[in-house]
């Protein structure tokens, strides 16, 4: 039975390249791992799926027709496997217990995805991080967060990105952008605003499960957000204020 907080945080690959674009920044894995050791040292459980744009996207990787969706979309997988495995030796570098679970079984690598065994690990203060999306193709590394946040029962999901939340336009091109505090599951579908992709804002609104949008990279940002304070974020729930 969950006690504690229990939350999940995504982060996209391309956050883990830094200003290279390309492969992992040691740096950023390292600022992100004291991050998450802050939240477990306050007795949260933490669930993590990172995305692998920083090595390879399976759209991209499929654009010519000469690799099908279907290959690219394995080889993307493979990629957040590879991130999953940095972060853990980020993590454990820094004294946090951690497993990597991959939706694809790879047990020379780590864990095979089982929802009971990941609970468990939870339950003994482990971070997990779930690897390798849904194991299929064609779905996105957000439809695999909000899917692994609503099997391990989740009290929220974090998008951890560059910005401070949810806006109407990129607010690093428009100095007009207008930033949105809360806002609902249906107002992120039907006016196309990119939380994240439709299916996993359909998957957590059909189980009432709140998208916190925060800038990954301010200081303590995740625990201050799980205690409550909103200012630096945007919300996607039921109903705004």
């Amino acid at each position: 039975m969950k006690s504690r907080q229990r939350i999940l945080v995504k982060f996209s690959g391309e956050a883990l390249a830094g200003t290279n674009g390309f492969g992992i920044d040691t740096s950023i894995l390292k600022f992100i791992a004291n991050e998450i050791k802050t939240l477990v040292e306050n007795e949260i459980e933490v669930g993590i799926v990172i995305g692998g744009g920083n090595i390879i996207r399976g759209v991209s990787a499929a654009k010519d027709g000469i690799i099908k969706r279907s290959s690219g979309d394995y080889m993307g997988m493979l990629s957040t496997v590879i991130n999953s495995i940095a972060m853990q030796e980020a993590l454990e570098h820094v004294g946090v217990d951690v497993r990597v679970q991959s939706a694809i079984k790879m047990e020379a690598i780590c864990e095979t995805f089982i929802v009971r065994r990941a609970k468990r690990h939870l339950e003994k203060g482990r971070v997990v991080i779930f690897a390798a999306g849904t194991g299929n193709p064609f779905f996105t590394t957000d439809t695999a967060a909000t899917l692994r946040a609503v099997e391990i029962d989740a009290d929220m999901i974090i998008k951890a990105t560059k910005v401070d939340g949810v806006y109407d336009k990129d607010p690093n091109k428009f100095i007009d952008a207008t930033k949105y505090t809360e806002l609902t599951y249906e107002m992120a579908l039907k006016d196309n605003i990119k939380v994240m992709d439709d299916t996993s804002i359909a998957l957590a609104k059909d189980n009432s499960l709140p998208i916190i949008v925060c800038n990954m990279f301010e200081r303590s940002n995740l625990l201050s957000i799980i205690e409550g304070n909103h200012s630096s974020c945007s919300i996607v729930k039921n109903r705004v204020s």
